[in-house]
């Protein structure tokens, strides 16, 4: 900065002793600096940026152009005020505009790299996982409003006004802002945490500790929404979410679930062919996979049956219902063709004596 203070005191040297021809010269000086830097630096950036595999940085090449374009400018405006040697209030004035205007231009710039960032994070596949296009607007929200507090400070300190008295006002401010919407505060803090986490995602079919069951159809920054079976929506707040057991259906490796059809048979049955039909019946139902395989196991001796699971997978657990269905009805229809018996309760009731007429 002292090289360049030099510089400049030189220049007007040489200039002579008029200040406003000075102050012209001046600001005609950065202009041609600018916009060499505008129309040279920046289209060879360009070609380098040619070159490279990132498709953004042209974007923020474009970006950088304009901020970059005034702020050179209004560097020769502030240096041509000096040199016109005004009053201190009105060199204050003419400062504190100029400042204001690179901090106007300077904010700008970051809401624009912001939005343009969270956009790249969020559609890369190996992003942040808690910025999705779900949760895009927040963070949107979130950058804006820092940006806006940051830019609001530098205004501030440009101008002269003391900041510390509205940081406390603010700080008070805060707090009582945070005790009112608590409940809200948490629902947006567990909200980002589920994005981030992914206990769950869009289409998967979960089970709450509470006992409900449902497809998740919408994961909000406030709540997450849940359709069963019945075609009844379930809004579940965020923050009960994050401190519930959640059973995913639809997690593991694999999107496939596994059902069980559990069947007893009485005693005296030939347990070969029970496990033969089981496996059979699994087997002729299209809408179970041949992968893994469908399997039978003699699970135990009950009070009056034997007791038999099929154990079969289907690709999506909305179809558990439907392919049990499906599947109690051929065994049935099996076992009543085999002759093949389904024990059930029955009682027998013994007359010792009949009443006298």
């Amino acid at each position: 900065m002292e090289k360049t203070q030099d510089w400049y005191n030189s220049l007007v040297t040489v200039l002579g002793p008029n200040p406003y021809l000075k102050a012209v010269l001046i600001i005609l000086v950065f202009t041609v600096v600018a916009s060499v830097f505008k129309f040279v630096v920046i289209r060879f950036l360009r070609k380098l940026a040619a070159k490279t595999s990132f498709e953004g940085d042209d974007h923020i090449l474009d970006l950088l152009q304009q901020p970059l374009f005034v702020s050179l400018f209004i560097v020769g405006l502030t240096q041509a005020a000096r040199v016109l040697e005004l009053p201190d209030h009105l060199l204050h004035i003419v400062l504190s505009i100029l400042k204001t205007i690179t901090v106007y231009i300077w904010a700008s710039f970051a809401i624009k790299f912001s939005k343009f960032l969270l956009y790249q994070l969020s559609t890369d596949a190996n992003r942040i996982r808690m910025i999705q296009k779900s949760t895009l607007p927040l963070f949107r929200n979130l950058a804006m409003i820092i940006i806006v507090l940051v830019a609001v400070y530098f205004l501030f300190i440009a101008w002269g006004i003391d900041v510390s008295a509205w940081l406390a006002s603010a700080g008070i401010i805060g707090i009582g802002l945070s005790l009112a919407a608590k409940d809200t505060l948490a629902n947006l803090f567990a909200g980002i945490f589920i994005l981030a986490d992914t206990p769950y995602k869009l289409g998967d079919f979960i089970v709450l500790d509470t006992g409900e069951r449902g497809q998740v159809t919408h994961i909000g920054i406030r709540s997450t929404r849940l359709l069963t079976r019945d075609d009844v929506e379930i809004t579940v707040p965020n923050s009960v979410m994050g401190n519930a057991k959640i059973t995913n259906e639809a997690g593991g490796p694999d999107v496939k679930h596994r059902i069980r059809l559990q069947v007893g048979v009485a005693y005296g049955c030939d347990i070969d062919k029970v496990r033969e039909v089981l496996e059979q019946v699994a087997v002729d139902n299209p809408q179970v996979c041949e992968e893994p395989a469908p399997r039978v196991r003699f699970r135990s001796f009950d009070n009056s049956s034997l007791g038999f699971e099929l154990l079969c997978w289907v690709d999506l657990p909305v179809l558990r219902g439907q392919v049990l269905d499906k599947l109690y009805t051929s065994v049935y229809k099996r076992f009543m063709e085999l002759d093949i018996e389904i024990p059930y309760s029955k009682q027998d009731v013994y007359i010792k004596s009949m009443p006298s007429a």
